[in-house]
């Protein structure tokens, strides 16, 4: 994604919804240093309706990222820190008794917002983490009986920390299997770190991003035409006989116990269109497909033991399998 304008309206037309996603980098740039690719996967789950894990150590500004991206897109957002005590109901929102008409009124929880920041979700135990199943895949929660439909749009990102283990419960395959992009968070590199430095020590409060300089660039609406024009990106009979074809390589893997579902063939796809949508095409090609498959896929397959142990990662299974299927021409 290169931006190509600084301010875009929010028409709803296609192009301008293009260009306004386009500069969303350069906004989340006054805040954010050096996360480009997180920031265009964000927006690949926009563009899909999906839901994104992000995976990094404490402080790489996993936060601050899901915050600014909220203030350029002029999203609602609501953050909840996950902890072993967290109930569901402190999540989906819960029945509260007034004294005054003596009857329940519904009170919202958190997950009733555009984008959810569900921090440390692998700290809080199933039962939690399982009252967002039905938020992610049904876009609304049941409370006594009664769905109630959330927001639109409506975006999870989770973080979770990927070396402090002891006192944490695993999200279920089938939870993850929900998420439509797992992004890792590397640490900055050298330069970008003395940046973030210089940043602080001019006087930049990532808690004040209206001080940072942060506009919204984007809408609900640039979204909303965003996503008519994903779907009517062409899709040929070899590109998805292609994302079939690494999906089905998964499950034959000697360094797999679990290899990816249709499910998961289905999001590949899904994140292939919105990406060749996003760098000005209206049709696929095996260079998408290809572009989006580590963090479409890397969540959904599972190591066999013998192979962690040999050094073996799930990026490396997925960039070899990618070597190796037949690319269509």
């Amino acid at each position: 994604m290169d931006p190509t304008t600084d301010n875009a309206g929010t028409t709803g037309d296609a192009g301008t919804a293009r260009a306004s996603l386009e500069s969303l980098r350069a906004e989340i740039a006054k805040a954010v240093v050096g996360q480009d690719p997180a920031v265009t996967g964000l927006v690949v789950a926009l563009l899909c309706r999906g839901h994104v894990l992000l995976e990094g150590v404490p402080g790489v500004a996993k936060t601050l990222l899901v915050r600014t991206l909220a203030s350029a897109l002029e999203l609602d957002t609501k953050r909840v820190q996950f902890t072993p005590d967290l109930m569901p109901s402190d999540v989906t929102g819960s029945l509260v008794y007034d004294t005054r008409t003596a009857e329940f009124s519904f009170q919202p929880g958190p997950v009733f917002t555009n984008l959810l920041l569900a921090d440390e979700i692998n700290r809080t135990p199933p039962k939690t983490q399982s009252a967002l199943l039905e938020a992610m895949e049904e876009r609304q929660v049941t409370v006594d009986g009664t769905p109630r439909p959330l927001p639109e749009p409506f975006l999870v990102a989770a973080t979770q920390n990927p070396v402090e283990y002891e006192g944490t419960y695993p999200l279920p395959e089938a939870q993850l299997d929900r998420f439509l992009l797992k992004l890792t968070i590397p640490l900055p590199s050298r330069q970008d770190e003395i940046d973030v430095l210089t940043r602080h020590a001019s006087g930049f409060n990532p808690r004040d991003l209206r001080a940072a300089g942060v506009r919204p660039v984007a809408g609900p609406a640039d979204l909303e035409a965003a996503r008519a024009a994903v779907a009517k990106t062409a899709v040929s009979p070899e590109i998805t006989a292609y994302v079939v074809d690494i999906c089905r390589a998964t499950r034959e893997s000697p360094s797999l116990t679990l290899g990816v579902s249709p499910r998961g063939a289905t999001a590949l796809l899904a994140a292939a269109r919105a990406w060749a949508w996003l760098t000005g095409r209206d049709y696929v090609i095996p260079d998408d497909v290809k572009a989006l498959a580590l963090p479409t896929l890397r969540h959904r397959i599972q190591l066999r033991p013998e192979a962690e142990m040999e050094g073996v990662t799930a990026d490396s299974v997925i960039n070899a399998i990618l070597t190796h299927v037949p690319v269509p021409r």
